[in-house]
C-alpha cells in the first residue's frame, strides 16, 4: 500500500485533475479513500467503479452510480446494490434469481420491492439460506407462508421479520397450528445428536456457535424464540410464558420488552440471575414501584442499568449516583430534565448528581457558569467542554484543579488559541491534552508542534491544517504510516508537492 497516495486520495484540497490521475492508478485501498471524497463527480465515480469493481457498491449507496452506468454481468455487486435501493431494472432481479452463485441469490433476497415472480422463485430456492434471507425481509403474506416452511432456519428468519403478522409470531413461539419443522442446518450437515464445539477447528464449518440438534432442532428453536421475543410485533400474551423459562437468555430478552405486563415484571424482579434483573431495570415500561424496588438491588449491573432508565425518578437517581459508577455519560433522565428540574439538580448537595447534570451541553448560561465554579473537580471536568465558557472561566478551572481538568478544558470548542498553547506547555504534561489539541479547530502551529512529540497525538496533529507546510512535507517521510497518510491528507500540503507526489514513480 502506498500510504502517501492513499492520504492524497482523501485530501480535500487535491485538485480535480490530480484526482483523475489517482483514479487511473487506484488499487482497492486508494479507491476507498477516493470514494469518500465529498466533491467526487459522477464521471469520476464511473471511472473509479470501472477501475476497482469492489468500490462500485459504495458509490451506488452514495448516489454516484445509476442503473445506466452499471453492467449487471460485469458489476454484479453494484447491480444488486441498485436493486437494494429500488433503482435497478426488474430484469436484473430475474437474472440474479437464476444466478448459479447462491451468495448472489441470497443478496437479492434481501432487496425490497422485488417483482412477485422473483419472490416466488426465491421462496422455492434450493438453498435454504436464500429462502431464510427472503423470510427476514419479505411482506406479511409471504412471511406467513414461510412460517410453515419445513426447514427450521426459515422459520427462525420469519421470527425476526417485523412485518410478520402477530398471530404468526405467536405460532412460531408456541408451535400451535404449525407442523413440526423437519430439518435444521445442524442435521442437514451432521449426524444427530450433535453439539457444535465452540472451538471448532474445521475451516469449512459455518455452523453457529452453540448449534445443537438431537432430533428436535433445539438450538434453532431456541434462537427462533429469542428473535420472536425481540420482535416488537410479537404479542405480549404470547411471550409471558418465558418468565420462568430455564434459559437465562430468553428471560433477559423478555425483561427488556417495552410491552412487558406489570405482573410479569414483578416476577422477573425476583429472578435469581442478576442479568435478568438488570435488563428489567433498564426497561422504560416498568412502573415507579418496581423502579424503587430495583433501586435497592445490589446485583451486578442492576443499579447501573436503572440509572440509565429514562423514567427513573430524580430522587432515586440521586441515590444511585452515589452508589454506582456511571462515568462521563449523559443519562436519558438528565437529558429530559425540565428547566425547573435542571435548576434543582444544579443546587443538589450531591456532587455526583451535579456531575451528571454537567454532562448536558445545552445548559442555561447561568447554570453552566455556576457548575464551572463548582468546588468538586469531577463536576468541573464534566462541564469543561460545554460551549460558551469564557477564556477566563476556562483558565480558572485549570488554576483550581490542574491536571484533573486540563484535557477536558482543551476539548472545549471555544478554547482560544492562546489557551491551547498554554495547555500544550502545561507542567506536568497530560498526554490526553495533546490529542485534544491536535484535533481542535483553534490549535496553532506552535501548539501542534508540541503535540507531534506525543506518539498518540502525532497522527492527529499531522493532519491539522494549521501545521506549517514545511513540517507537513517532512512528515511524509515519517516512520509511522498513520502519520504519513494524515500528512498527505492535510489540506495545507502545498499544491506543488501534491502534484509532484502524484507524478512520482508510483503515481505516474
Amino acid at each position: 500500500m502506498n500510504h502517501v497516495l492513499c492520504g492524497l486520495a482523501a485530501n480535500a484540497a487535491l485538485p480535480s485533475e490530480l484526482v483523475d490521475r489517482l483514479i487511473a492508478v487506484a488499487d482497492t485501498d486508494m479507491a476507498e479513500r477516493l470514494a469518500g471524497r465529498a466533491g467526487l463527480s459522477r464521471a469520476q465515480a464511473v471511472a473509479l467503479a470501472s477501475q476497482v469493481e469492489e468500490i462500485a457498491v459504495r458509490l451506488v449507496y452514495e448516489g454516484l452510480l445509476t442503473a445506466a452506468e452499471v453492467d449487471p454481468v460485469a458489476q454484479p455487486h453494484a447491480a444488486l446494490a441498485l436493486l437494494d435501493e429500488r433503482s435497478g431494472a426488474p430484469e436484473w432481479a430475474r437474472f440474479f434469481a437464476s444466478d448459479p452463485e447462491a451468495e448472489r441469490r441470497e443478496r437479492l433476497a434481501a432487496c425490497p420491492g422485488l417483482p412477485p415472480d422473483v419472490v416466488e422463485m426465491l421462496a422455492a430456492d434450493s438453498d435454504v439460506r436464500v429462502v431464510a434471507e427472503l423470510a427476514s425481509w419479505t411482506t406479511p403474506d409471504m412471511a406467513a407462508r414461510l412460517a410453515r416452511h419445513p426447514h427450521a432456519e426459515v422459520r427462525r428468519a420469519v421470527a425476526a421479520n417485523e412485518t410478520t403478522p402477530p398471530d404468526v409470531l405467536a405460532m412460531l413461539i408456541t408451535g400451535d397450528g404449525l407442523p413440526p419443522a423437519q430439518r435444521c442446518l445442524v442435521c442437514d450437515n451432521e449426524e444427530t445428536p450433535f453439539v457444535h464445539d465452540p472451538q471448532c477447528p474445521r475451516l469449512d464449518c459455518d455452523l453457529r456457535s452453540g448449534a445443537t440438534c438431537a432430533g428436535y432442532h433445539e438450538s434453532t428453536v431456541h434462537e427462533t424464540a429469542m428473535l420472536a421475543l425481540g420482535n416488537p410485533a410479537t404479542p405480549a400474551e404470547a411471550v409471558v410464558r418465558f418468565a420462568d423459562h430455564p434459559s437465562t437468555l430468553l428471560r433477559c430478552r423478555l425483561a427488556a420488552r417495552p410491552d412487558l405486563p406489570p405482573e410479569v415484571g414483578e416476577r422477573l424482579a425476583g429472578d435469581p440471575v442478576p442479568g435478568v434483573r438488570a435488563d428489567l431495570a433498564g426497561n422504560p415500561a416498568i412502573d415507579d414501584a418496581l423502579i424503587r424496588r430495583l433501586a435497592t438491588d445490589r446485583g451486578h449491573d442492576v443499579q447501573r442499568a436503572l440509572a440509565h432508565n429514562p423514567r427513573v425518578p430524580l430522587d432515586v437517581l440521586s441515590r444511585l449516583a452515589g452508589a454506582v459508577k456511571i462515568g462521563p455519560t449523559l443519562l436519558p433522565r438528565i437529558a429530559a430534565a425540565s428547566p425547573a428540574e435542571v435548576e434543582e439538580l444544579s443546587r443538589s448537595s450531591n456532587p455526583a448528581l451535579r456531575m451528571l447534570l454537567a454532562e448536558r451541553r445545552d445548559l442555561p448560561a447561568g447554570i453552566r457558569d455556576v457548575l464551572a465554579a463548582d468546588p468538586d473537580a469531577k463536576v468541573v471536568k464534566a462541564i469543561a467542554p460545554h460551549p460558551g465558557l469564557s477564556e477566563t472561566r476556562l483558565r480558572s478551572m485549570v488554576e483550581r484543579h490542574g491536571v484533573r481538568v486540563v484535557a477536558k478544558v482543551a476539548a472545549n470548542p471555544d478554547a482560544p488559541p492562546a489557551l491551547l498553547e498554554d495547555l500544550a506547555a502545561h507542567v506536568p504534561p497530560v498526554h490526553k491534552v495533546f490529542r485534544e489539541i491536535a484535533r481542535h479547530g483553534n490549535a496553532t502551529g506552535p501548539a501542534l508542534l508540541v503535540c507531534l512529540a506525543d506518539s498518540r497525538a502525532r497522527p492527529i496533529a499531522a493532519g491539522h491544517p494549521a501545521l506549517p507546510p514545511p513540517v507537513i512535507v517532512e512528515l511524509l517521510a515519517d516512520d509511522g504510516w498513520q502519520v504519513v497518510e494524515a500528512a498527505a491528507a492535510n489540506p495545507s500540503l502545498p499544491p506543488a508537492v501534491m502534484a509532484e507526489l502524484v507524478r512520482g514513480p508510483s503515481g505516474a
